[in-house]
């Protein structure tokens, strides 16, 4: 249900969700507390009953630690890419890592994307 209220909203809730939990993100580890995850659908008019907000959370917190990634959070809402987008990816990466050596230092990021 979530994940479909989610998808009726739209890309830029979703690209809003991710700005937002980078910015609540202080120490920059990735993850999110249950009282940011529910702060944060309250921010973007999200809320859900209590008890789906709790079965929410125990889908996401699989491991019990009273965190979530936000990369498993987005994984959980989007689910796996298809392989159009997979290839996509791909390309993109090899055109990044140039030197073929199977990883691309921030720098070399840096000389390809910009952000802005």
């Amino acid at each position: 249900i979530f994940r479909e209220t989610l998808s009726k909203r739209g890309v830029r809730v979703i690209t809003g969700l991710g700005k937002y939990f980078r910015q609540i993100d202080k120490n920059r580890n990735g993850f999110l507390s249950q009282a940011a995850l529910k702060e944060a659908l309250k921010v973007f008019h999200l809320e859900m009953p209590e008890g789906d907000f709790e079965s929410l959370w125990l889908i996401l917190d699989d491991s019990k630690s009273d965190k979530v990634d936000y990369g498993e959070f987005t994984h959980a809402i989007f689910g796996e890419m298809n392989e159009y987008r997979k290839a996509f990816v791909r390309k993109a990466y090899m055109k990044l890592d140039f030197n073929k050596t199977g990883s691309v230092p921030m720098v070399d990021v840096r000389k390809c994307y910009c952000a802005k």
